[in-house]
């Protein structure tokens, strides 16, 4: 495996993430930015950002799995999500939390969450890209 994480002494637990990745592989892979649609690009979970996190962690592992790739090779997550508030915290880590035991990966790369106004289209609530580095 190509990805290592850390957990610097000195900085908070995250938690649901690491401060640092290291990647020793030979080959990048950068995921778009993915969004609830399911196959035949129709909403999931409109209105529940859980649910939406759940779809959109789908289509990562899809795009990864795609190119051979896994949750285990992702060096790093951007979230980005509607009209963020720290209230919303829980239901975003719901999502994760269900994504991960659904598609059985623990949450761990460095991520980012931003706040944004809107994304593509008004049901979207959040979207989720991923860069990951392969051997």
């Amino acid at each position: 495996m190509p990805v290592t994480l850390v957990q610097p002494e000195g900085l908070p637990d995250a938690g649901v993430y690491r401060h640092v990745s290291v990647a020793t592989g030979s080959r990048t892979v950068h995921v778009a930015g993915q969004v609830s649609w399911d196959a035949e690009g129709r909403t999931v979970g409109a209105g529940d950002l859980a649910a939406q996190v759940v779809q959109c962690y789908r289509n990562v592992g899809t795009a990864l799995a795609s190119v051979g790739a896994g949750f285990d090779d992702v060096v790093r997550l951007r979230v980005y999500a509607v009209d963020w508030t720290p209230e919303r915290m829980p239901e975003l880590l719901a999502g994760i939390e269900r994504a991960a035991a659904e598609l059985g990966f623990t949450p761990g790369p460095p991520a980012s969450l931003i706040g944004v106004a809107a994304l593509d289209v008004p049901d979207h609530l959040v979207e989720i890209e991923a860069t990951a580095v392969l051997d």
